[in-house]
């Protein structure tokens, strides 16, 4: 089902177009729809408050940020503030990314289920002819009962039906039943005789279920690369880090334009690809009432456009340009909300929050009786059952720009919201920031009681009796400084006064602090540089045990990445193809997104260690044919962060150098090698059988010469090698 509006007051035929909404043009029905989205709006905006004070303070953390909160006494002089938040979110960010993005393949695989449906597993060329027929039972059009000239019976006592028995001459007769190929008919159209299953001896085998998935796979990584995936993961990533949660969009439509020459002409055309993009938290109201975004009835996101921005809405599809020009020609209308002046706090201009536009984005479902009574007429294909509608309506002010059906099949809200550290009663997250919030807390209040302190214990207060000084001298103190006396004991006029210095505990405490923030976040400062690394880390057996320690929370970081983003990211790209992309029919099959970011935890040097072990395994000329060894060494090149595509030959391009090397190696080895190849024998170069070496005489001290096996001469007194002599 292709994208149609609901809402395009330029299109005079949308009565008759399939698979749109009717909705008259009055202004009542208008506001209708307008108050009930912006109702929802507030019912978000107020669930989600105390989520924007927790993010509010994660980021004046990670800034650096006092608030009113934080109160200084009169005498403090210090108002230092120790960003170990900043480091802890950089390194938890800088590993997300390392994990997932270090290979050159994007995290997402895409495989044939145990057992699928619509496609066989296995598919061979039979020797025998084939019959057509139905393979799953479950795809019968009798379903479980059978129905009349089938070729089934119900026996007595059984649930369902199962195919008749025939005798084991008319069984052999028949043949088997034809391989069903999925989107592969045509790629095999040639071979009529592929018959379902695995291959008897001799037969040759393929598996179009397994085929279909690395064509699904190859072309889901493609569109990947073309929607910049990699960056825009970086951003929901680090929100997600900092945060708490991070939210992707899409897949969504979008044509790319493809440049192309033709005989030295420029001739560019246009290509529908998906497109995802980055949704920030704050711009994200989801239902309040949703624990996670399968149950939420509803998604709206607030758009903060300029001008331009609001004009450029009416070159894309199924927007009202008639609705666009009046808020264009209203004027701003944006709000600011109390937390804008943190975020946004560098637009020193006064008005350049007065030019924005406010667009709110709805995604979810309207009530059918509601849409009914509007004069809403819907098709019964966007129905959910029969009570609600999918729609997808954007709207400014009382204007509605947009007015269209939830495209997607089945119908899902388009976002992906995945946690750092799930909380299992909450749709939002917890970031690094809100784990370590009060040890940063701890950590400020330490070193600026032990700047104070040092600036009193660094200085000296002086102790003036003005008794003892003639009247009217100035106090101030410097080099060569003369105090006229007029009575008293020398030295007692003036007096200097040391404060203690408690700098030291306060810095304990402050270190004691920073380990602290270790625990709470589970990221040792060793990981994002610790100098000065005492006690276990000193050794490279407790340095990797350190390192072992670390990778088991980011394990449970990257498996919610995995869970909540990659998987439902996959499956949006997969469901989007199989909806719109009809350029590879080849795809079409039972197919499972496996997202490959846990696999990934592994430590790299413990990888190249199994590896490396089994690669010497392999030496063994017994155990050879048993490893896969061009795959084993392209492993081990990928663990060393080594591209395998430079270095490493596939299994073809290896024979082709092994052949080349054998001509350039030397004439007389090289025969050598041949005739020890043509006789049977090994070359002695490999260890052949060879003479042994000619000794001095049968008797020498070394007891082999002559090639005999010899007694040897003793040494006597006085000789060397004697042990009695005396040195």
């Amino acid at each position: 089902m292709a994208d149609k509006s609901f809402l395009d007051t330029d299109n005079d035929d949308l009565d008759e177009t399939e698979g749109l909404i009717n909705l008259d043009n009055d202004r009542e029905d208008f506001n209708s729809i307008v108050g009930t989205i912006k109702a929802r709006f507030s019912d978000a905006e107020t669930g989600r408050r105390n989520d924007e004070v927790r993010w509010l303070k994660s980021y004046k953390n990670y800034r650096g940020i006092y608030d009113s909160t934080t109160q200084y006494r009169n005498n403090e002089r210090s108002q230092v503030f120790i960003k170990i938040t900043k480091t802890k979110v950089l390194a938890a960010y800088g590993q997300i990314i390392d994990i997932l993005f270090a290979n050159s393949k994007f995290p997402i695989s895409v495989e044939a289920t145990p057992m699928p449906v619509g496609i066989d597993e296995f598919a061979h060329l039979s020797k025998r002819p084939v019959q057509e027929g139905q393979k799953d039972d479950d795809m019968a059009p009798g379903g479980p009962y059978g129905f009349e000239g089938d070729g089934k019976e119900l026996l007595p006592g059984a649930l369902q039906a199962t195919q008749k028995m025939e005798p084991p001459q008319q069984q052999q007769q028949e043949g088997p039943l034809a391989a069903n190929l999925g989107g592969l008919s045509d790629k095999y159209k040639g071979a009529t005789n592929l018959a379902s299953g695995p291959s008897r001896l001799g037969e040759p085998q393929i598996s179009p279920a397994s085929e279909a998935a690395r064509i699904m796979e190859k072309c889901i990584h493609d569109q990947l690369l073309d929607t910049n995936a990699v960056t825009v993961l970086r951003h929901a990533i680090f929100e997600c880090a900092l945060l708490g949660t991070g939210i992707i969009k899409g897949p969504f439509n979008y044509n790319k334009v493809i440049h192309n020459w033709e005989e030295s002409e420029y001739v560019p055309f246009d290509r529908t690809v998906p497109r995802i993009e980055a949704v920030s938290c704050w711009d994200f109201y989801p239902d309040p009432s949703a624990t996670s975004l399968e149950d939420a009835d509803y998604v709206i996101q607030r758009h903060r456009l300029n001008r331009e921005q609001v004009r450029d809405l009416s070159n894309r599809p199924f927007f009202n340009k008639e609705a666009i020009n009046h808020v264009l020609d209203s004027g701003p209308n944006y709000e600011e909300k109390y937390y804008e002046t943190t975020l946004y706090s560098n637009d020193d201009d006064p008005n350049y929050q007065g030019s924005r536009f406010e667009i709110f984005e709805y995604w979810g479902t309207l009530d059918a009786k509601f849409a009914e009574e509007i004069g809403i007429e819907a098709p019964r294909e966007i129905k959910k059952n029969d009570d609600s509608i999918q729609v997808n309506i954007w709207i400014s002010g009382n204007e509605i720009l947009r007015f269209v059906a939830n495209p997607f099949l089945p119908a899902r809200i388009p976002y992906q919201a995945f946690p750092y550290e799930l909380n299992p009663y909450q749709l939002f997250g917890v970031g690094v920031a809100e784990n370590m919030e009060d040890s940063q807390m701890l950590m400020n209040g330490h070193i600026r009681m032990a700047i104070d302190n040092l600036a009193l214990a660094g200085n000296l207060v002086f102790d003036i009796d003005e008794t003892q000084l003639v009247p009217g001298q100035t106090m101030d103190v410097y080099p060569g400084k003369i105090f006229r006396r007029q009575s008293g004991v020398t030295g007692t006029a003036v007096n200097g006064i040391k404060f203690p210095s408690t700098a030291v505990e306060n810095i304990q405490m402050f270190d004691k602090a920073r380990q602290l923030a270790d625990e709470q976040t589970g990221i040792p400062s060793i990981i994002h540089g610790q100098t000065g690394v005492s006690g276990t880390g000193r050794t490279a057996a407790g340095l990797s045990m350190l390192m072992s320690s670390a990778g088991l929370s980011i394990k449970t970081v990257i498996k919610n990445v995995d869970d909540f983003l990659l998987k439902p990211l996959g499956e949006a790209f997969f469901q989007w193809n199989m909806q719109f992309n009809e350029r590879t029919p080849e795809k079409i099959g039972d197919l499972e997104i496996k997202p490959k970011g846990t696999s990934a935890v592994i430590q790299k040097e413990v990888r190249t260690q199994r590896l490396t072990a089994l690669l010497q395994t392999v030496a063994n000329p017994m155990l050879a044919p048993f490893i896969k060894i061009p795959n084993l060494i392209r492993e081990l090149a990928i663990s060393q962060d080594i591209e395998p595509d430079e270095l490493v030959n596939d299994v073809n391009d290896a024979a082709i150098f092994a052949e080349i090397l054998k001509g350039l190696m030397p004439n007389d080895k090289q025969g050598t090698s041949e005739e020890a190849a043509a006789t049977g024998e090994q070359p002695a170069s490999m260890g052949g059988a060879r003479e042994l070496p000619a000794g001095t005489g049968p008797n020498d001290e070394t007891a082999v010469g002559g090639g005999g096996i010899g007694i040897g001469s003793a040494p006597i007194a006085g000789e060397a090698g004697f042990t009695g002599n005396i040195n």
